[in-house]
């Protein structure tokens, strides 16, 4: 079962580049609200065409005082890579254990053949730590619904 709203948001260490100290969700408690982003893998035209229209409004982002994460099981290398080919300005974190992505309910145990990978998966979490936008999609083709997690932040400035 995914995290709901009003829930407290489970706390998180992943890596995002090789080498580099890990990122938690509580290092942004209390400085800016926070939209999760899960996404299947890097690379796919859906992910891709996703992440590169939140790199494209990324400055919405920050005037409605939130920092964009986005999480998928890919390795950290390959994370770093595509972040550095789409200039992607947010974190890309690896969930390569896949306990994030269990522990917010956006794993799928099968998708097209490939066992645990990230779902497209949205949460905003406010700067108590509080889930108070969450959306599991259960097909891989979808999108998050931006304009509602954008009316969301507008509500929490």
């Amino acid at each position: 079962m995914s995290i709901q709203v009003g829930q407290t948001a489970p706390d998180f260490s992943l890596v995002r580049n090789p080498g580099e100290n890990p990122v938690s969700l509580s290092d942004f408690g209390g400085q800016k609200n926070v939209v999760l982003l899960f996404f299947p893998l890097a690379w796919s035209s859906v992910c891709t065409a996703e992440l590169c229209s939140t790199r494209d409004s990324y400055q919405q982002y920050g005037d409605l005082d939130a920092e964009v994460v986005g999480i998928s099981v890919d390795s950290p290398f390959a994370l770093q890579a595509w972040s550095r080919e789409q200039s992607f300005p947010f974190p890309l974190l690896s969930d390569f254990n896949k306990d994030v992505s269990k522990s917010y309910g956006a794993l799928f145990e099968d998708l097209m053949g490939f066992r645990g990978v990230s779902k497209r998966a949205a949460f905003v979490i406010d700067k108590s730590g509080v889930v108070r936008y969450a959306e599991v999609l259960e097909s891989a083709g979808d999108q998050p619904n931006f304009d509602a997690i954008r009316e969301v932040l507008g509500q929490l400035s």
